[in-house]
């Protein structure tokens, strides 16, 4: 059974900072690309960055230059530094990997909050 947990959210001010870590099992975490993607209020779910085997990385528009994708497969873990953060960042952010065979997993989600 393929699990993705995500941690690491919570308020924190405009300018901040936050890591969030995606802890994936069941799945052969060192040759899958792995992507976090985000959902606010009223909007649909967006693509936030995405990381392959190979370790290259890829961004939304809107993150690109604040925000950092990286990933630990001893611990099979995916990170996502978030740095400079904006009001408008805040969204749930939700972890995802799509196996070879087209199986979508989705984490449950972390909330993040970017406000006083």
């Amino acid at each position: 059974q393929v699990l993705l947990a995500e941690s690491g959210g919570g308020l924190v001010r405009p300018g901040g900072s936050l890591r969030l870590s995606c802890e994936a099992t069941g799945l052969a975490f060192s040759i899958q690309a792995m992507r976090w993607y985000r959902q606010a209020p009223g909007k649909e779910r967006e693509w936030v960055a995405s990381i392959n085997s190979d370790n290259s990385a890829y961004y939304g528009d809107s993150v690109k230059g604040r925000f950092t994708i990286a990933r630990d497969n001893a611990k099979n873990t995916v990170y996502l530094q978030m740095n400079s953060l904006k009001p408008e960042d805040t969204a749930i952010y939700y972890c995802n990997t799509v196996s070879n065979i087209g199986d979508d997993y989705w984490g449950q989600g972390t909330q993040v909050t970017v406000g006083t």
